[in-house]
């Protein structure tokens, strides 16, 4: 379980927050706390409306300064802040069973915010229940999926939850339109921020990847700037000779790379490093988000690709046919579920329990190469394997395999099509062009 830290105010922050003699005692107030020019800024309003106010910052493998953090927290008006590192539950629970679906939302995305946000939102209302607190606080727009992430995981966790979503606020917007507003207000109240030029895109950092949207990205033409991207070399820059590389799996969840057995998040760790150098992972999307735009995307997701694409290998291997199909088709919907934000429900919790099932053969290893941003299966292994040599062989094969059994079967399986055939033939060969016909008329009445 991963130990959260809780960062106490100094006495001055104490004085400035504690509520007058005789007053009421403040709501408190849970709020997911990044440390930029949003958050921080949302935190004083949240003061000055007269809550108590929480900061949370979930560690899920972005880079940050999180002693600088912590201070930021309590001197733009919280009075406490938890810092919790949950890279490894992160990984566990969240990366490596989106690794077991082989999921990808509309067949390209890995998924990388969208597994970030209940984990976060878990640990929010743990903290809720820990600090007596009923509401929630984020700093999500009313444009995007994550207010959706978050608040979901917040209903289906804390019954009676209230949720604070200041970009919907019409006091807010009224005060607070945009970035310039914010930043007077950051200075109006003494709120340090990092007067640094502004990137023209948006991003946002985790264990599992990077995602870019918003800026000169919302341009879908608009080729994105080399100096962007930050899990990944432009293979123009890769230096690295092919590269060899073997992952293990015990039940679907890789537990090794190159033999070396490793922690979850370890082992996303040293995949994405390698993925980094041989330029690895990089997706430009457009999606359909959960409130219904279309939105551009970019993302580099570069020891999650490795891992996908050996873990979708070895599972050809060791699962049979039906299951196979039956696991594919359902990780469509398991992949909308995740992105959507309803990873805590009763269908979610049926999809993982059918994930499981479906894994407890998927052990071995693969062989693997890594080559200017490609991930090349050379081979695998496993003594769950359903792979028969002489059944497979085109030599002779000793009696493995009576291939005159072939006749029946696929006599058997042509027998709705013989039988449409003739009845083709009984009405006459004009009979379905006739029917075709009769309906295009009576679409066009329509």
């Amino acid at each position: 379980m991963a130990k959260s830290r809780p960062v106490r105010a100094t006495a001055t922050t104490k004085a400035r927050a504690a509520a007058p003699a005789g007053s009421a005692k403040k709501e408190k107030v849970i709020l997911a706390y990044s440390g930029g020019l949003d958050t921080s800024v949302i935190v004083r309003w949240l003061e000055q409306k007269g809550y108590d106010v929480i900061c949370f910052c979930a560690n899920v493998g972005q880079v940050e300064k999180y002693k600088d953090l912590e201070k930021k927290a309590l001197n733009s008006g919280g009075s406490k802040c938890y810092i919790i590192d949950m890279q490894e539950e992160f990984a566990r629970d969240f990366v490596f069973p989106a690794i077991a679906w082989n999921a990808k939302y509309e067949g390209r995305y890995l998924l990388g915010t969208s597994l970030a946000r209940p984990v976060i939102a878990k640990h929010m209302v743990d903290i809720a229940k820990k600090e007596g607190a009923q509401i929630i606080a984020h700093g999500a727009t009313g444009k995007g999926n994550d207010q959706v992430r978050f608040e979901l995981t917040a209903y289906a966790l804390l019954p009676g939850v209230k949720i604070i979503a200041p970009w919907r606020d019409k006091e807010f917007n009224s005060q607070l339109k945009g970035r310039t507003e914010c930043i007077e207000y950051a200075h109006k109240w003494g709120i340090p921020i990092k007067a640094t030029k502004k990137e023209p895109w948006s991003s946002d950092d985790n264990l599992l990847h990077i995602s870019f949207e918003a800026g000169m990205l919302e341009d879908p033409a608009a080729r994105p700037l080399d100096r962007m991207f930050q899990k990944s070399l432009p293979l123009s820059e890769v230096k690295a000779k092919r590269q060899k590389l073997t992952v293990d799996f015990e039940q679907g969840v890789a537990v090794a790379l190159n033999g070396k057995r490793m922690s979850p998040g370890a082992l996303l760790t040293a995949a994405n490093d390698l993925g980094f150098k041989h330029g690895i992972g990089r997706i430009d999307m457009v999606e359909s988000r959960f409130v219904g735009m279309k939105s551009r995307g970019v993302y580099e997701t570069p020891g999650g690709t490795i891992l996908l694409a050996a873990h979708q290998d070895l599972e050809a291997l060791t699962v049979g046919k039906d299951l196979l199909h039956t696991k594919n088709t359902l990780a469509v919907r398991w992949a909308q579920m995740a992105y959507f934000g309803f990873w805590y429900c009763e269908e979610m919790d049926a999809l993982q329990a059918f994930l499981a099932s479906s894994q407890r053969h998927v052990t071995g290893r693969v062989h693997l190469e890594l080559d200017r941003g490609n991930v090349i299966v050379t081979g695998r292994e496993s003594a769950h394997s359903l792979y028969d040599a002489a059944i497979a062989s085109m030599e002779a094969d000793g009696g493995a395999y009576d291939q005159s059994d072939a006749t029946g079967f696929i006599r058997l399986q042509a027998l709705p099509l013989r039988v449409a055939a003739r009845r083709e033939a009984r009405l006459g060969s004009g009979a379905a062009g006739k029917a075709g016909t009769v309906g295009k008329k009576a679409r066009a009445k329509r």
